[in-house]
């Protein structure tokens, strides 16, 4: 079992991160947190040339809200992460799997929540193109 879901997104990174982004927003996604691994490398290991990688903390709400409702720890697995990286090959958009993530949670209110946001993430890398 792989635990994301990944697609090679044409386009500059900053380009594919704010694409990637907009995509989340449509799907009702909001971007909580944006860690920059690449700079933080930088700064805390002195590593200069790191390539571009990005992870964003994606959350929607309602969706947030039935789970941490049916299973109150369920904060430990939020937001569901999004990585946009480069590679020799191009810019990856690579997101959690939430059915193998909310496999963990013994709870059977859970899968309904998990085919939500896997059909939405599912949309977001189609919007994105590529393969």
């Amino acid at each position: 079992m792989t635990y994301y879901d990944k697609r090679h997104v044409e386009g500059e990174f900053d380009a594919v991160v704010e694409r990637t982004t907009e995509a989340l927003g449509d799907e009702g996604f909001g971007v909580l947190s944006d860690i920059d691994v690449s700079d933080a490398f930088a700064k805390k290991l002195d590593i200069e040339d790191y390539p571009n990688y990005r992870i964003l903390g994606a959350c929607n709400p309602p969706l947030a809200k039935q789970g941490l409702d049916a299973e109150e720890d369920l904060g430990v697995l939020l937001p569901c992460n999004v990585a946009v990286y480069e590679t020799d090959e191009g810019v990856v958009v690579s997101m959690v799997d939430p059915e193998a993530m909310l496999s963990v949670v013994d709870n059977a209110e859970m899968d309904d929540i998990a085919d939500e946001v896997q059909a939405r993430f599912d949309r977001v890398l189609e919007s994105l193109g590529e393969e």
